[in-house]
């Protein structure tokens, strides 16, 4: 493996590679790794969706963050882009490797990229019927407690989320084997989801499904939810998570961690600037 020296080297390395790519690879990747974070978070719902009631609330957060932690296992191995990850990219930037330009650049195309990607699952889901239960329900409970939660508490559980996913794709890279890239991987998605932190981009997925299943009775009947509750699936809704949250992951993973280990191993890094 390699050492948290070697590993802010790589990273430089790795940013500046994200700033070079084309519009049509960040699109691309992107669109991917969107699609691979909604693809875990349906899996995530359908393995919980009545765990509570047998196995009790701790032991069923553990399984949706055992299970969810497929979504980075495949943006990371299969060369994807995702926008939670990237911000790890200034570290880039502080050491001399990378222009700001080029990561805001890559910030915005990644990330109108992941929306596209969580949509397109949430659609095809949407039209396959499997959400059409008490499944579908579930997605919408999540939705919904998604879309009511308070600005300050989304951001602080943004900030808290993808301090930990930078640190897990930080973690990743340290490993030179595919077998210590799924375990760096595992362990560090189960904790921010176990723990009840915010992904913004999970949550365009989330909250995606949840304004197509408002709409379908049996979905609505399954979850319980009061008309009050289900008032919160709208737009205005999506929006008042996402913004908070994105703003909340983006403190997490350049202050906590970029930020933090270019410091630690600045004296390592000059030879790149």
């Amino acid at each position: 493996m390699k050492t948290p020296a070697e590993l802010a080297k790589a990273a430089c390395a790795v940013s500046k590679v994200k700033g070079n790519l084309s519009v049509r690879q960040m699109m691309l990747m992107g669109i991917l790794a969107g699609a691979y974070i909604a693809f875990a978070g349906w899996l995530m719902t359908v393995v919980s969706h009545d765990m509570t009631q047998h196995f009790g609330s701790g032991f069923t957060r553990f399984m949706s963050g055992a299970v969810f932690s497929v979504g980075l296992m495949m943006v990371v191995i299969s060369g994807s882009e995702l926008f939670t990850g990237n911000c790890m990219m200034p570290l880039g930037f502080l050491a001399g490797c990378t222009p700001m330009k080029k990561i805001l650049r890559n910030w915005g195309w990644v990330y109108t990229a992941n929306l596209i990607g969580s949509i397109i699952i949430a659609v095809l889901i949407y039209f396959s019927g499997l959400a059409d239960n008490a499944v579908g329900g579930r997605a919408l409970q999540v939705a919904a407690g998604k879309m009511s939660l308070p600005f300050i508490q989304g951001f602080f559980r943004g900030v808290l989320c993808n301090w930990i996913v930078v640190l897990a794709v930080w973690m990743s890279m340290a490993a030179t084997d595919i077998i210590g890239k799924v375990w760096a991987i595992f362990f560090p998605i189960m904790t921010f989801v176990a723990a009840g932190f915010e992904h913004s981009i999970a949550n365009m997925y989330f909250m995606s499904l949840g304004l197509l299943l408002k709409g379908t009775p049996a979905a609505v009947s399954a979850s319980g939810l009061s008309e009050q509750a289900m008032a919160s699936v709208s737009l205005g809704g999506f929006f008042g998570n996402l913004i908070p949250v994105t703003i909340g992951n983006m403190v997490g993973g350049i202050l906590f961690v970029a930020v933090f280990y270019y410091f630690i191993f600045k004296d390592g890094l000059t030879d790149l600037e």
